[in-house]
């Protein structure tokens, strides 16, 4: 996860006076979550309850019942809490205002280079299927990855529909997750073939990239079956191994 963590969690030691805590009523234009990119120009988020935890940082809870919102983000304000707006860590710096909100005013095209590394927690106003302002927040916890056996399904270049235990979630992956292969090439259709690169659960070992997943998925007609790595706070997708039956 980003560095920005490092410094969210270090912070969140700083004891505060509950009144100093609480963070305003907000319009219904206003959500809190991780954004992840959804498409050129777009994102998505699932709003979140959020608190403030210290001065500079906040707290994400679920809430009950939301529903994804997909926005355009193309003429939206970005404020960001590094000091700079082509910094991909805070580096001991952070530019905050008295809300905790990123104040360091950079572009959509800032935003856009953010979301292709994966998701970025924020506060986004919007009206109209349009984010008019978003802002880059520090979160004292990014959430416990945990595994799970299930099947996937594309729902986006960067997305899939994991179904496990009777339930299905929305995760988003980047170039940091990974994909391990039984298939010969990372570029072969899914289950293509013997399963040559498969240990003797039958999962893959061949080391491969987020954009293999992808390419694979699309030759999918059907749901497949995986193992995952995922963190179900930030719905994100950090590991997939394909499963080759019985192999």
């Amino acid at each position: 996860m980003r560095l920005l963590v490092a410094f969210a969690t270090a912070a969140a030691v700083v004891p505060l006076g509950a009144a100093s805590l609480s963070v305003p009523a907000e319009a219904a234009s206003a959500v809190y979550g991780f954004a992840w990119a959804d498409g050129k120009g777009h994102l998505h988020i699932v709003p979140k309850s959020a608190s403030r935890a210290t001065r500079r940082t906040f707290t994400f809870k679920a809430l009950p019942k939301a529903k994804e919102l997909r926005l355009d983000y193309t003429r939206a304000a970005y404020g960001r809490v590094t000091t700079a707006c082509d910094l991909k860590e805070t580096e001991g710096r952070v530019a905050v205002d008295a809300k905790g909100l990123g104040r360091t005013k950079c572009t959509p095209a800032h935003l856009a280079d953010e979301l292709g590394g994966g998701p970025v927690p924020v506060r986004v106003e919007h009206a109209g299927g349009k984010a008019t302002k978003v802002n880059e927040i520090l979160v004292t916890s990014w959430g416990s990855p945990r595994t799970a056996t299930g099947t996937i399904k594309r729902a986006g270049d960067t997305s899939v529909l994991l179904t496990t235990g009777g339930k299905q979630m929305k995760l988003g992956y980047a170039y940091t997750t990974a994909f391990y292969r039984t298939t010969a090439r990372c570029g072969d259709a899914w289950l293509a073939g013997k399963p040559v690169n498969a240990d003797r659960n039958g999962l893959g070992k061949k080391m491969c990239t987020w954009q293999d997943l992808t390419k694979a998925l699309k030759g999918a007609a059907h749901p497949v079956l995986v193992k995952v790595d995922y963190t179900p706070g930030v719905d994100s997708l950090n590991e997939v191994w394909e499963v080759y039956g019985d192999a």
